[in-house]
């Protein structure tokens, strides 16, 4: 969780009573008039997401990002905490426009903002994804990215995948791609045990949750990856390959499309080898993308 001045790791999971968030985190002890904690867990009433649960007698509220969704954050994080802070202070809520969309409920001295019932699953999911950074996670993977590249561009120099690449056509190229590209989230996943097991029937839904936002995560990170590989080995490929050999060997002219298709099949193949070698990423940063095993890692900070 995080406020202004720092963030901190609590034994705290997502459902965790509020009483005891507030227990664990004794906002008494805090000098500011109102204090607000932001979370990237997401917080749910039943399947509802809870956006803000606020202690009125303590002038405390937790806000969890992900129920925002995944988009306008700053300013939705920014809306909502001048509504709680209305809450405590007592002000009038109607100011606040964007609180007349969430439904309000008020358990004695705590009152919960939940989110609104249209979409507010896909957005909770857009926003868990978000809380990921999958764009960390090709930061993370740069060591992957470069072995791949040096695998890539050692089979551009073969004319067998010169002429692979002139006889596959798009299809069988886009299924070498979508193959390579699961096979690297696939190993990813068992690599490095992000995949959440449901221990009861209760957290089974859960689990659905955070193993979806893991895989998208890990998907939109491998997209951003094999791009930025297909654009290094299209540059490669380019500049170092003559074009009247890849004409003798394939017996086509060597224009544009060639090369095209040429990168388009060597970073599939590349990607494969990322895949093997997948072990050499950064695994605290391969981690981040799964919110379970972000989780354990907050549990291991806070004993």
């Amino acid at each position: 969780m995080c406020r202004c001045g720092g963030c901190h790791a609590y034994p705290i999971d997502e459902d965790t009573e509020f009483s005891k968030v507030v227990g664990a985190i004794d906002p008494g002890g805090e000098t500011e008039d109102v204090v607000i904690y932001l979370t990237d867990l997401p917080r749910r009433q039943g399947t509802t997401p809870v956006l803000a649960d606020i202690s009125v007698p303590d002038r405390f509220a937790v806000i969890s990002i992900p129920g925002l969704g995944g988009a306008f954050i700053e300013r939705r994080v920014r809306d909502l905490a001048r509504t709680v802070v209305a809450e405590v202070t007592g002000r009038s809520r109607e100011q606040h426009a964007p609180a007349k969309r969430l439904e309000r409920v008020q358990d004695d001295d705590v009152v919960h903002y939940l989110a609104p019932s249209a979409l507010s699953r896909l957005r909770l999911l857009a926003g868990m994804v978000y809380a990921n950074r999958p764009w960390r996670l090709v930061t993370g993977m740069s060591k992957v990215m470069m072995a791949a590249f040096a695998t890539g561009a050692v089979s551009l120099a073969y004319p067998t995948m010169w002429q692979l690449s002139a006889t596959m056509g798009p299809w069988r190229l886009s299924a070498a791609t979508v193959l390579a590209s699961a096979s690297l989230i696939a190993w990813l996943i068992i690599e490095h045990k992000l995949w959440e097991r449901p221990g009861s029937s209760g957290a089974r839904e859960r689990a659905v949750l955070y193993n979806a936002s893991t895989v998208i995560t890990l998907t939109i990170g491998v997209v951003v990856f094999h791009t930025a590989l297909f654009v290094l080995l299209l540059l490669t490929a380019w500049w170092t390959i003559p074009p009247q050999m890849v004409t003798e060997n394939t017996g086509r002219p060597a224009g544009s499309t060639t090369l095209l298709l040429m990168a388009w099949l060597v970073g599939a193949v590349a990607t494969l080898g990322g895949a093997l070698g997948s072990g050499m990423e950064d695994d605290e940063a391969v981690k981040a993308a799964a919110y379970g095993a972000r989780q354990r890692q907050r549990f291991d900070h806070a004993d």
